[in-house]
């Protein structure tokens, strides 16, 4: 299993109850909520990249 996962799951959960919160707060304007999932997934998908791409190039080193 890659490494990240748990961390992803542990920054997930903080994360996602933050969301809840700026989503049903009547104060917040939606196209603010909805930028900053639309950056967390952005960055996520980076971070799964850049992951991917070390375990690569540490398999290739290793042979």
């Amino acid at each position: 299993m890659n490494p990240l996962v748990p961390l992803f799951i542990l920054l997930s959960l903080p994360l996602a109850a933050i969301g809840l919160v700026l989503y049903t707060d009547t104060g917040i304007e939606p196209a603010l909520f909805y930028a900053s999932v639309k950056t967390f997934i952005i960055l996520g998908a980076v971070a799964i990249g850049m992951s991917f791409a070390a375990s690569k190039l540490a398999e290739r080193t290793k042979s």
